[in-house]
Parts: structure tokens; sequence; C-alpha cells
């Protein structure tokens, strides 16, 4: 090896090496990937398609804003209380790394930073009760009652023991919509689908708000519920239980989405033709995050005509309700939520999407056309 050689190599190595300290004085490697973070080339691409900046207007408050302030950090800057609204703020919706020419992710790098910062004490007051819900109660939304309180007693006394399906419920469903829990497990049961034992938060929450070491446990939690009905398959009706069982879970787990158990099984459901004319709406992370784009389609075109959103699939924009932003900044995430609602095409009866956190926000944000969940359609097509 050159000389020159081995003093790039020797100098990359003490760059990966940057350290920050906490509050306390101790230090933390700083473990954002650095590849990533000089992948941006400042071109300003993503101020384009970032549904923050879009509304908020900030530099700091657009993905390129971000990865300049996270470079920032790993060239020597002390982590601070000033760097969290920038970072905080970001939806982890994954347009601008859909967009980036350079090939760049910034949420994940985002969400490295996030979990950098936590190390360091550093975190919002929306981040710590987040947390303290999910640790406290095992949802995140603070619940205290039971996790299958949608079913009677005599309907749990019929769950299966094991299966080789298993539903993960997600908290949304389980305490916000238990008629879209109650609906979906209504369905799956025709193929002896089962629930978890003591099912908990998926831990995406905690993953993408920076609290690592919290997630884990849960994550080893709900693997042991897994492991303990037997299942080879999980099925989840939300999208970011999905993108987090998916590829936050070992790898020998096999996910699938709700909309594509259905389209895999529309012979078997035998599901009528309604009539009338609906829209649909990408989950960020079912759709840009996981390409999963035809299923949900195949399912409503199965049932009803379909009438496409102004921007979809990838191009799909952010309701605004992911990365902790619902609870962290709900009067920016409630107008990224009106801004989707501007892309409604005129003439339909219903906007459909199959994330529960996208239906709470595109319902919140008002409007004049009713959300629904996928799960709905479905059920309205088998009565």
């Amino acid at each position: 090896m050159k000389n020159e050689e081995k003093k790039e190599t020797k100098q990359a190595k003490e760059l990966d090496k940057s350290e920050i300290s906490d509050k306390t004085g101790n230090e933390h490697l700083f473990e954002v990937d650095r590849r990533s973070v000089y992948k941006c080339v400042q071109c300003g691409t993503c101020r384009s398609v970032c549904p923050v900046f879009d509304v908020v207007g900030w530099e700091s408050a657009n993905t390129r804003g971000r990865m300049l302030i996270i470079k920032s950090l790993l060239e020597g800057r002390p982590p601070s209380e000033d760097v969290l609204s920038s970072l905080a703020s970001c939806t982890t919706c994954g347009i601008c790394a859909a967009k980036c020419p350079a090939g760049a992710n910034p949420p994940e790098v985002v969400e490295a930073a996030r979990a950098q910062l936590v190390k360091c004490g550093i975190t919002t007051d929306a981040q710590k009760k987040l947390k303290s819900a999910v640790i406290t109660y095992g949802n995140s939304l603070g619940e205290a009652k039971g996790r299958k309180h949608w079913l009677s007693e005599t309907e749990r006394s019929k769950i299966p023991e094991k299966s080789d399906y298993v539903y993960f419920v997600g908290c949304f469903d389980s305490y916000r919509y238990p008629e879209f829990a109650k609906k979906t497990f209504k369905v799956l049961q025709h193929f002896g689908v089962t629930l978890l034992p003591d099912e908990q938060c998926c831990a995406s929450p905690l993953l993408r708000t920076g609290f690592l070491e919290e997630a884990e446990k849960i994550m080893e939690h709900n693997l042991e519920q897994i492991k303990k009905v037997g299942a080879q398959t999980v099925i989840t009706s939300c999208a970011g239980c999905y993108t987090t069982l998916k590829n936050n879970y070992p790898e020998e787990l096999r996910v699938i989405s709700l909309p594509e158990f259905l389209a895999e099984h529309l012979d078997e459901l035998k599901l009528k033709k309604l009539d009338f004319t609906v829209t649909y709406h990408d989950p960020c992370h079912l759709g840009r995050h996981n390409k999963i784009y035809d299923a949900p389609r195949k399912v409503i075109q199965a049932i009803c005509t379909l009438k496409e959103m102004k921007n979809i699939k990838e191009n799909s924009r952010c309701c605004g309700g992911g990365g902790g932003v619902r609870i962290g900044y709900p009067d920016l995430s409630l107008e990224l939520a009106r801004n989707r609602l501007e892309d409604v095409p005129k003439g339909v009866d219903y906007i459909v999407t199959s994330c529960p956190l996208c239906v709470r926000n595109l319902r919140d944000a008002g409007g004049n056309i009713e959300v629904i969940d996928i799960v709905e359609l479905v059920a309205m097509a088998m009565e």
C-alpha cells in the first residue's frame, strides 16, 4: 500500500471514531453511517419534495438542512437541544430517499442521529412521553386496558393456542380503531389465524425516535410470543408495524401486510361488487419503504372503481403522522395531512388506505370525504 493510501485509511479510521459527550460528560461514539451522510451532495433535490419543508419553509426543516446538521455533528459540533426541532420534525416518509440522485437514505441517517442524541440525554418532551407510554403500558398510546379488550370473553376463549399464522394487531387498531381489529380478525379467522397471548407495541415508535435499547427488549418479548404460538407468518394491518416487523425483526420471520394477504386470497373471500368509486392513499411505510403498491389496488379493484390521487405510489405525499411528528408537532402534522387531502380527485365516495395512523391523521385534517381502512371496504363487500 502506498504511503498516501495508508494515510487516507488512517484518517478514515480516525474520522469513524467521532465522539460526543452527554450531559454528564461521558463520551459516546457517534455511530451514524458516515458514508450515507457524505452521499448527500447538497444538490437540493429533496427541498422540492420534503413535505415538512413545504409547510415550514426553513432550511433546517428540509432533508438537506438535516443532513448538514448531522454532518456538523460528525465533524465535532457539540450536540445540543437546538438541533432537536430539525431532526425531530422529520416524518421519515422517505420521499427524499426515493428522489435522491446520489442514492442517500436520509430517513435512516435521521433515525441514527436521533439515537445518538438519546444517548446524550437530548430528547424532546414528546419523545420522553412516547417512551414512557410504551415501557409502562406496552403500547404507544398509554392505554391501561387489555390489548384484546375488543373481543368478548367468549371470543377470547376460542382463540387458537397454535397456528402457522398470527395477526399482529398493533397499538392503533387495538385502542383507537378496535372496529378495524375486529373486522380484520373476523376475516382472518376463516384461515385459522390466531393472536399473540401478550402482544406489545411492535417497537416502531421507539426505533423511529432513537430509543434502541428499549426497542430491543420489546422486540424480544414479541418474538417470544410469536414462538409460543408456533407461527411462521405474521400478518399485520398497520404500515408502521409492517415495516418494523419486516425490517427490524429477525430475517427468518415471514411478515406479510394485510393487503398482500387479502390479495392472495381474493377467490376465497368471495367479495361482491359495490357500485361506488374510491381513491387510495399509499402509506409511506407500506409504499415507499417496502414497495407494496399493487396488492391494495388489486383488492380495491375487485370490489369497486378506483380513481387515483394526483400523487401516488413512490410520489405519494405523506399524511404527516409518522416519525413521532404527530405527537411532537401536532399542528405541523395536521397541515401535512391537509396538503395530502388536496390530492384527492373529485367524484370519489371514500378515501381508502392501509394504515390506521394515516386514517387518524387524514380524518383529523377535515375534508368532506370519509377516510376508511381497506378492511372496512372488504367488510362491506362481504356483508
